[in-house]
């Protein structure tokens, strides 16, 4: 009886013969899977094809293989790739299982995806957005006659595996390692700003006031009102609702400030509904924020043509449990009394 250790001698002796003849393994490639092939409900809550279509004409320059050499993929193949990962956030290999594909071939099409929809940021994610401002102040209004309102604020953890490198800052206050990523949007769940850099363990104000927008709102740039919750401060632009209303206008002040200010909730419930990957990303903290840009930008392409979403998770409030400064207090007060007296 032969040793179970030892090789094969049938198997080396064709290893032997092949060498000599030169006869090279036939090498078998898998069937790839046309998306755009499948009926339209089965996208539906993604993007429908002519959605793809668009996308694919948009980013084809900085995602094309420059040769067809070793059954390369296509361009359109490539953006349907990525659109999965975003889609399902499965693991890398499941992704790749699906589409009968390696998993490297997988990270390397969704980092260029990734990569081409960042250059496409300042197109579609434009403060205080593509309408003109009286247009978004009126929309705003007409949801509980809160005036002058340009954009609502909140800031979202994406959870992430827990990085190898100053892995204390990326936990927060609930003990989960994450990134804290502020959105801006307007009343039709566009999203105006988004700033995806900062560690879980940064609160939303400093986020807000280390940001760019924040400045450009000081200087007088834009003419209107962000509305955001407890967790920032209250400023000239920037108005939170009163900590302990008194009967009468004040509460009617955070009623209406409550009902104007669920569109940033809403917004970032469909954006994590659309793209089931923030719910938790396995990259590194650098690759997370390079998901994260892309996958906004992706939620404004879907939202101005019109895509049908899956069902909306709207997340509990998680005001910042913080004392903060109210230099705003004079304008929150003069709206109060002049829009909201019974």
């Amino acid at each position: 009886m032969a040793c179970p250790f030892e090789n094969d001698p049938v198997d080396e002796g064709a290893a032997l013969l092949r060498g000599e003849l030169n006869i090279r393994p036939v090498r078998v490639i898998r069937p790839r899977i046309d998306v755009l092939a499948f009926p339209e409900y089965y996208l539906f809550d993604r993007f429908t094809s002519q959605s793809i279509i668009y996308i694919h004409n948009l980013i084809r320059p900085y995602i094309s293989n420059i040769t067809n050499r070793s059954h390369a993929l296509t361009s359109q193949q490539i953006l349907c790739v990525a659109l999965r990962f975003f889609a399902n956030g499965s693991f890398l290999y499941n992704v790749g299982d699906a589409e009968h594909l390696s998993k490297a071939t997988v990270c390397r099409a969704v980092r260029k995806v990734c990569l081409a929809l960042k250059w496409l940021l300042p197109m579609f994610v434009v403060f205080p957005g593509h309408k003109p401002v009286r247009a978004i102040k009126e929309e705003f209004h007409r949801i509980a006659g809160f005036p002058s309102v340009i954009g609502c604020i909140d800031g979202t953890h994406i959870p992430i595996t827990a990085p190898s490198h100053n892995e204390a800052d990326y936990v927060n206050r609930k003990s989960i390692h994450s990134i804290n990523v502020q959105i801006i949007c307007d009343a039709a769940h566009i999203i105006s700003n988004v700033e995806a850099k900062w560690p879980g363990s940064v609160y939303d104000a400093r986020i807000y006031r280390e940001s760019n927008l924040s400045n450009r709102l000081q200087c007088g740039e834009f003419d209107g009102l962000l509305l955001g919750d407890r967790g920032y401060p209250c400023e000239p632009r920037l108005l939170t609702p009163y900590p302990d209303p008194e009967p009468g206008p004040q509460q009617n002040f955070n009623r209406a400030h409550c009902r104007t200010r669920a569109r940033v909730e809403m917004t970032i419930g469909l954006l994590k509904a659309r793209f089931q990957c923030l719910r938790h990303l396995r990259v590194t903290p650098e690759r997370a924020c390079d998901i994260i840009v892309p996958c906004v930008v992706l939620h404004n392409i879907a939202t101005i043509r019109g895509e049908q979403h899956p069902a909306l998770q709207i997340e509990d409030a998680d005001d910042d449990p913080i004392h903060l400064p109210a230099i705003g207090r004079t304008v929150r007060d003069t709206i109060c009394n002049n829009h909201f007296r019974i």
